[in-house]
Parts: structure tokens; sequence; C-alpha cells
């Protein structure tokens, strides 16, 4: 098994933290490989930012995402300038409060978005919404276990913060199971 994922925004809502956190997952709880290579622009917020996670149950041989399974767009910039790279197929997660689609992506087999911004502002940290939206990147993809994820974002935020960041996850995880009982639904639909 070998997925690549990109999570992408802009700086200063925790992209490359979130990749960082889902690489940790799947490497250190999950008992899988996994790489991060990050890419951000000049200025430390604002600009676009992108985070490539590549997890794998072998030896990652090259750290770079080739193959875009799985988008999570948290900005319009950064939809726009991936979504096109999507293999058929493919997984994309969007933030609803800042990425508007306007036309689904043929490759896109499962196309689903989370208030994430809303949500994180709403518990009273705008700051969480990277936190968020990997509780619906792994609730709606399954790429590691939840336990793993839950371990990952307990570890890795800064101390004092973690009950928080938790509530937060957990928000995504059950945005993920609405969006997957409506996909599932959806289906159904379309095939009978």
């Amino acid at each position: 098994m070998r997925k690549e994922i990109r999570i992408t925004g802009f700086g200063g809502q925790g992209i490359v933290l979130a990749g960082y956190i889902l690489g940790k997952a799947a490497s250190v709880y999950d008992q899988k490989s996994a790489t991060l290579v990050q890419s951000y622009g000049p200025e430390a917020r604002g600009s676009a930012c992108a985070a490539q996670v590549v997890i794998a149950t072998d030896k990652i041989h090259y750290p770079y995402v080739r193959h875009q399974e799985i988008l999570a767009a948290m900005s319009q910039e950064g939809y726009d300038s991936h979504s096109g790279k999507l293999e058929p197929g493919g997984t994309l997660l969007y933030d609803r409060d800042l990425v508007e689609i306007i036309e689904r992506p043929p490759s896109a087999a499962l196309l689903a978005g989370v208030p994430a911004t809303r949500t994180a502002e709403k518990l009273g940290r705008r700051m969480a919404a990277n936190i968020v939206m990997l509780g619906f990147l792994v609730g709606c993809t399954r790429i590691v276990k939840k336990d793993a994820m839950r371990e990952a974002v307990r570890t890795s935020v800064p101390p004092g913060t973690e009950e928080f960041n938790l509530t937060a996850l957990e928000r995504g995880f059950t945005y993920a199971r609405e969006a997957m009982r409506e996909h599932k639904q959806t289906q159904a639909k379309e095939s009978g």
C-alpha cells in the first residue's frame, strides 16, 4: 500500500504541521512508513503552502507526490492549483468556508467538504482548523487508525492545548461520518 496525499492552503493555517502530524500518526503510531515534503511562499503568512505526505506499508524510495490520490484543500488558491492533478478515483476534501467548487473535478470519486475554519472558530481557536481537517481526512480515508491520529495530535500540539485539539479532531471525525453516510447514499441512488 502506498498513498500520496497533498494538504494545501496558505501560510499561517498550520498546513505543514498537519502534514507532520499525519506522517507521525502513520510512522510512529500505525507501523507504516511516511515522508513529508513541504513547500511555501517567501512570506511568513498568507502565501501558498503545501505538505506532501506519502504513507506506505513498505519502504518509501521517492518522497514526492507523483500520483496525488488524496487532496485536502484549505484555500481557494491551493484547490485551484492542485485539484487538476488528482488521480482518477481520487479523494478531494476541502474547507467549505474557504473553497468554492464550481464544477466537480471528474477524477474525484469522493468530493466532500467540511466547515473546518468555522468549526475551529466556534471551538474558540481558528488555528485548529488544520486539526479539524485532519480528523475529516482520516475519517473519510482511513489512511491511518483513529487512535494513531489521536496520539499523534496529543504529542504534537503545544502543552496545555491537548484536550482542545483532540476535541477539534473529534469534530473532524464526526463530519467525516456524516460525509461518508451521504456519499454511500448517493452511490446507492446512482447504482439503483
